[in-house]
């Protein structure tokens, strides 16, 4: 417990100085974090939109597929691509392995079955009668897909908010492709298992505490704009 306490107001210490590695550290979480969501987003709302409108032939074994991969191991996404970005490997000559790129792609894999998943989810809810009026009314597809999105939209926040959190609270991927290089690719989460394999955790329990306030802020914002828009609508 005295350990705790004394981990807890040292790295309180540590926040209030600004620390220049924490801080870097924390930058380079959020850089490959919000680009990997950004990424999956750019595929996975749109892969969505097209699962849940549209009934075509193996459409249950996709939706089985991606609730499959939404359990799929880090370590697993880290073998796969380390084997294609390696020097062996067939993307090997654009020196991947060991870069925030290489991180990127990972979360990227991770995280579009969340998005996809969850905005099927989102859009499935909606009531059948809105898509028919808008096409009775002479919207075009896209038109039609817009107002789903605005009365999906809620769902959808959620879904891409679930992404960032699972790609910034990751520690697997992020070591085996990002190999936790000081200044380049340690995210907190792969500092703070260093910290602790080193027995120093003042440093970790900084960065935990980071960590929970972004995604307690994260979480703030969603509940405001969901408040927001929901006022707006009324």
């Amino acid at each position: 417990m005295d350990l705790l306490v004394d981990s807890l107001k040292s790295a309180l210490l540590l926040l209030l100085s600004f620390d220049p590695e924490l801080f870097e550290i924390v930058g380079v979480s959020l850089n490959v974090s919000f680009f990997s969501t950004l990424f999956a987003a750019l595929f996975g709302l749109p892969a969505g939109f097209f699962i849940a409108f549209n009934t075509f032939r193996g459409k249950r074994l996709i939706m089985t597929c991606l609730n499959t991969l939404l359990a799929l191991p880090t370590v697993v996404i880290g073998l796969v691509v380390y084997s294609l970005i390696s020097r062996r490997g067939i993307f090997g000559p654009l020196e991947l392995l060991y870069t925030q790129k290489a991180i990127i792609i990972g979360q990227i894999i991770l995280i579009v079955p969340v998005v996809t998943t969850l905005t099927i989810a989102a859009i499935s809810r909606i009531d059948q009668r809105y898509r028919n009026t808008a096409l009775t009314l002479g919207a075009t597809y896209y038109q039609m897909g817009w107002v789903i999105f605005l009365e999906a939209r809620f769902g959808i926040m959620a879904a891409l908010i679930a992404a960032f959190g699972r790609v910034i609270a990751e520690v697997g991927i992020s070591m085996m492709l990002g190999g936790n290089a000081k200044g380049f690719t340690r995210t907190m989460t792969t500092a703070m298992a260093l910290e602790y394999d080193k027995g120093e955790f003042v440093l970790a329990v900084a960065l935990g505490l980071v960590l929970m306030t972004f995604a307690f802020l994260v979480n703030l914002v969603f509940h405001f704009l969901q408040g927001r828009l929901k006022s707006d609508a009324l």
